[in-house]
């Protein structure tokens, strides 16, 4: 059969993509060490959640500070509930509900009950409807808990009392101290402070005269929970790219991904990213958690994401165990608000471009070093759409020697396909004659079977440096060109009445440009003498389904991506031609592989051995017979 060049961005992108998967799957899989530390750690918890449940049995339960403490009974109920903290109850109405922190990028709105962030707000964006973007919205979505133990045998949670503002400034930086009081020289506090056009705010965990307050035989917990906010016109591709990512250990970093996980125990954590796709809310400290565990939901199953009313696409929850020093708490943190912008991430050296996935590995590297710089000066020039235009066509032109090189393995193949076609019905009874005559031809001719799929394989990492790179790219976000709206999102040319499975409830353009595409080049490289084997994948068939799955896969899909394929490949289809019809000559081939023929060759090591072993083997099969 005619050696193939098959379409990379169809058939080696998609086998890639499985074989990465598979991989990565085989790769996590537990071993029995690791089946047997997660069966204890699991004692474990259900031992220490028994032990909590007791604690919690013997102490009293916090209600609501909502009590007037400017009478006596008042102040004693108060004590009643919340013990030292009773101090504290009288902000649950002296002071006022919310205070507002801001500057040009962001607003955050912080309760007084609490402490923690009510609302944030990123000022520049806007959703898909044209609604502002929130990352938290309300108090609804997210919440903020540090739950400790008293001396005086309670358990007490941050989220259920009241904390006494305070805003100032330093400079053109804004500051604002929560203060939850046990008396006016003794608290716990939370700093929040906002420096000018910062996506990241300084924040601060510190407690002041607290040693006889706090319960050092007692767990000191921050729970951090956040649900993300829909923000993108397709749910189910928003939530595609919705996931919890943390970093551990000096620098490694690892994430939960898509379906519904839970992470026991991570050592040393330095920052935890709740990402929804385009924006993302990230929680840094400077002293990192010696563990901390995570968990990853899915609000809603894929049925449901394409239900055009969803609200929330994941639900992330980090639980931190806080450590006190000299009795007391001191942790100097950071707060992220904002876009997934690689650029914006990557300016504050601390490895947050992790949060952004442009692929593993060489993948990584090539989109870091290569596409986002070049994609940035295309983009200071031209409009978004003309700059993958051009992207794609350089990108193009540089794997064009590599595309000549696999048509031109092609072209040798066919000028010898008479002579194998006459070895393999020779030589039709004898596998092992076959295949050693069929390697005599090839070194005879001076012609690489692999030499065609060699080539191919060359431009992996750059196809999925790109399959990696559009959907990431937050610059095209909201982005038009042509018919497409939203460049980072799907192109819709017809709404359809109904949703159809794994399709969706619209018809995308750009997919079905590039599906016709990949069809005619895939036409053109397979050809009509496309033979089968037995034994071999159906050529034929790949020829029609991998179109066919351009199709379906892309129609909810980034239209950048589309956008990129369409062109690629009616590119890679003009520099076919342009090699079949200009470049190549058929005759000239095969002239030049009879001169070979004739020309002596030295056979190497390896080739000597080869022959050696096919001989042996061939004797050997000749001796049983006999």
């Amino acid at each position: 059969m005619e050696e193939k060049k098959f379409d990379l961005n169809s058939i080696i992108g998609f086998g890639l993509i499985f074989i990465i998967l598979i991989g990565m799957l085989y790769m996590n899989k537990p071993s029995e060490e690791e089946l047997k530390e997660a069966e204890k750690a699991k004692q474990e918890q259900v031992e220490a959640q028994k032990e909590e449940k007791v604690v919690e049995e013997k102490t009293k339960k916090v209600e609501e500070a909502t009590f007037d403490v400017s009478d006596s009974t008042g102040l004693a109920k108060a004590k009643t509930q919340l013990g030292a903290f009773a101090y504290s109850a009288k902000y649950a109405t002296a002071a006022k509900e919310y205070t507002v922190l801001e500057n040009e990028l962001l607003r955050l709105k912080v309760a007084t009950k609490g402490g923690y962030i009510h609302e944030a707000l990123l000022k520049n964006f806007k959703t898909y409807d044209s609604v502002p973007v929130y990352l938290i919205k309300d108090g609804e979505n997210a919440s903020f808990n540090i739950n400790f133990g008293t001396t005086d045998n309670r358990i007490l949670n941050t989220q259920d009392l009241y904390f006494e503002p305070s805003l100032t400034s330093n400079g053109e930086n804004s500051i604002l101290s929560m203060k939850l009081k046990v008396a006016e020289d003794q608290f716990l506090e939370y700093r929040y402070e906002m420096k000018p056009n910062e996506y990241m705010v300084d924040f601060t965990i510190r407690s002041q005269g607290l040693q006889q307050v706090f319960n050092s035989g007692q767990k000191i917990n921050l729970d951090w929970e956040l649900e993300g906010i829909r923000h993108a016109k397709s749910a189910s591709y928003e939530n595609r790219y919705t996931e919890l990512i943390y970093e551990y250990e000096d620098g490694k970093d690892d994430y939960l991904g898509q379906s519904d996980f839970t992470d026991d125990q991570e050592n040393n954590v330095s920052w935890i990213a709740f990402k929804q796709h385009f924006f993302t809310s990230i929680l840094l400290t400077d002293t990192p958690f010696k563990t901390a565990a995570f968990t990853s939901k899915n609000v809603a199953n894929t049925s449901e994401l394409e239900d055009k009313d969803i609200k929330v696409t994941k639900a992330f929850t980090a639980s931190i165990p806080l450590e006190l020093n000299g009795g007391e708490l001191s942790y100097n943190m950071d707060w992220y608000y904002g876009p997934t912008d690689y650029r914006i991430l990557n300016d504050y050296d601390r490895n947050l471009d992790e949060v952004v996935p442009l692929g593993w590995g060489i993948f990584g590297v090539i989109n870091k070093y290569l596409f986002i710089p070049f994609f940035d000066i295309l983009t200071s020039v031209f409009p978004y759409g003309i700059a993958i235009i051009i992207l794609t066509i350089v990108v193009r032109i540089v794997l064009s020697p590599i595309t000549y090189k696999s048509y031109l393995s092609q072209a040798k193949m066919k000028v010898l396909r008479p002579e194998i076609n006459e070895i393999n019905e020779k030589h039709k009874d004898n596998a092992m004659k076959k295949q050693q005559e069929t390697m005599a031809l090839y070194s005879k001719a001076g012609v690489n079977p692999m030499s065609g799929c060699l080539p191919a394989l060359m431009q992996i990492p750059v196809f999925y440096a790109l399959f990696n790179f559009f959907p990431s790219a937050f610059e095209l976000r909201q982005k038009s060109f042509l018919w497409a709206e939203d460049l980072s999102s799907y192109d819709t040319i017809a709404q359809l009445p109904f949703s159809i499975p794994f399709y969706g409830d619209h018809i995308s353009l750009f997919p079905i440009l590039a599906s016709i595409a990949i069809f005619i080049y895939m036409m053109m490289t397979t050809g009509q003498n496309m033979q089968t084997q037995p034994g071999m994948p159906n050529m034929k068939f790949i020829m029609y389904l991998s179109p066919l799955m351009m199709l379906f896969f892309f129609n909810n899909y980034a239209s950048g991506l589309s956008l990129y394929y369409f062109v690629s490949n009616l590119i890679t289809i003009g520099i076919m031609l342009v090699i079949k019809n200009v470049i190549i000559d058929d005759d000239k081939i095969h002239a030049k592989i009879q001169e070979n023929k004739k020309k002596p060759k030295k056979q190497g090591k390896f080739q000597k051995r080869m022959k050696e072993l096919m001989e042996q083997a061939e004797q050997q099969q000749k001796a049983k017979k006999k």
